[in-house]
C-alpha cells in the first residue's frame, strides 16, 4: 500500500483522527498502523476496505470496520508534567486566551500556566510549552 498524505482537517493544518465508537481507539494518519502494514501518513479515507479496528478486533468485540468510525477532534489536553488541563471550552481568560481557542491555535510560546509558576517544575523541567500536552480522550 503506498502512503498519501492524511487528509486535512478544514483550515487546520493537522490531519483529521477517527475514533473507534465502540472502544473508543484513534487512528492517527500521522502514526499510522506500521505494525499492521499501514504506513506513517496514510489518510483514514485511504485504508484499505478490509481494515478493522485494532483493538475491538482482537479483543472478541467483533470486527469494527470504518463504519465504525468518526471522526475525532480532541477538545481537552492535559500536561504531562503537572495533570493541568486545558480546555477549549474554558479557554483562559485570565492569560488572554478567549473560550473556544482550539488547543493548536494557542500561541506557539504558550507554556502551562501551572507549571509556570511552580519553581520546582521550572528548574527540573525548564517551560513546559505545547509539546509538554497531550489530548485527553474521553
Amino acid at each position: 500500500m503506498k502512503a498519501k498524505k492524511g487528509s486535512k482537517a478544514q483550515g487546520k493544518g493537522t490531519p483529521k483522527r477517527w475514533r473507534c465508537k465502540l472502544c473508543n481507539y484513534i487512528y492517527s494518519p500521522q502514526i499510522g498502523e506500521p505494525h499492521n502494514g499501514i504506513p506513517m501518513g496514510t489518510a483514514f479515507e485511504d485504508l484499505p476496505d478490509t481494515y478493522v479496528c485494532p483493538v475491538c478486533g482482537q479483543s472478541g468485540k467483533g470486527k469494527v470496520g470504518k463504519w465504525g468510525f468518526e471522526e475525532w477532534v480532541p477538545t481537552r489536553y492535559a500536561c504531562k508534567a503537572c495533570g493541568y488541563i486545558y480546555d477549549k471550552a474554558r479557554g483562559e481568560p485570565h492569560h488572554g486566551i478567549k473560550p473556544g481557542t482550539a488547543f493548536e491555535d494557542l500561541p506557539d510560546d504558550y507554556v502551562c500556566p501551572v507549571c509556570a509558576i511552580d519553581t520546582k517544575i521550572t528548574r527540573d523541567m525548564g517551560k513546559v510549552g505545547k509539546e509538554g500536552f497531550e489530548p485527553i480522550l474521553l
